[in-house]
């Protein structure tokens, strides 16, 4: 274990132990900590629903949900911004439709999505992969127009086509951003989710968290949360590190903080011991 992964252990150490600290006194002064449920109620929580089937039903219906919604953002996401990028007429058509739809939040389109779609599950997905869509359309945009154009006449030059300059040049090139807007589209759509499920869910994590709201058990709340950021946290490191897998090809620059002394100055070269005498 490196030094770096013990600081990190540490940190979120410390924060427990501040959280501890703060519930377990009652500390009420400008923050209220006397109704927060204590780090030991939220794991005793955490412990008993974990064995239970409830909890990994509502862990199955929202991770079936944001994957089916991020994989369709992420296919409609990346053909239409390369279409954007790549073709005038395409930007006249579907450029002022979306650049009008983007600034609402996904989260405004439950009417919307109920109103669509014959169930509740099909309006959640809808809502998820519209919340992933505009981030991964807007990278891969921005990506593509980047791009240099000397890769693109080179390759008509060797006398390539159309799609081979889209699978040779342009997605290639681009993959840095797409997966920049990946990212960004997988913490999205999280959220959107886990507000969708609250509104208009049957289950789900975020139902089963507004539940436990309703009925005022807050460890149960707790263990929403820390559910909710357990799961993003382990699909946003699935998306770098596919990422970075998918990216070997591109030169990599030095990351990690090394702690290493100042520089110092050369050293002077040693004086022999033995002096030169002066010739008479």
């Amino acid at each position: 274990m490196t030094w770096r992964h013990l600081l990190r252990i540490l940190s979120l150490a410390a924060a427990l132990g501040l959280w501890q600290l703060l519930t377990a006194l009652d500390v009420n002064m400008w923050l209220r900590f006397e109704q927060f449920p204590t780090v030991v109620d939220v794991a005793r929580e955490f412990g008993q629903r974990i064995g239970s089937d409830a909890y990994w039903q509502d862990l199955t219906d929202s991770l079936s949900r944001i994957l089916t919604g991020f994989a369709l953002a992420a296919v409609a996401g990346v053909a239409v911004g390369t279409a954007i990028a790549r073709s005038r007429l395409a930007a006249d058509l579907l450029g002022p439709v979306l650049e009008v739809l983007r600034p609402i939040p996904a989260i405004a389109l439950v009417p919307v999505a109920i109103l669509l779609f014959p169930s509740n599950e099909q309006g959640i997905v809808f809502i998820t992969c519209t919340a992933a869509f505009f981030p991964v359309m807007v990278s891969t945009r921005h990506a593509v127009r980047a791009l240099t154009p000397v890769w693109e006449e080179a390759v008509l030059t060797m006398g390539g086509g159309r799609w081979r300059i889209l699978g040779s040049v342009v997605l290639p090139g681009a993959l840095p951003g797409i997966l920049g807007g990946l990212s960004v589209g997988i913490g999205v759509s999280w959220i959107c989710v886990i507000s969708a499920e609250m509104i208009s869910g049957e289950y789900g994590v975020g139902y089963r968290t507004w539940q436990d709201y309703t009925v005022v058990d807050y460890p149960g709340v707790f263990v929403g949360m820390v559910t909710i950021g357990a799961l993003g946290w382990l699909t946003s490191t699935a998306v770098e590190v596919l990422g970075r897998r998918v990216t070997r090809w591109l030169p990599r620059t030095e990351s990690r903080i090394e702690a290493s002394a100042p520089p110092q100055r050369p050293r002077r070269a040693r004086q022999s011991g033995a002096h030169t005498h002066k010739e008479a």
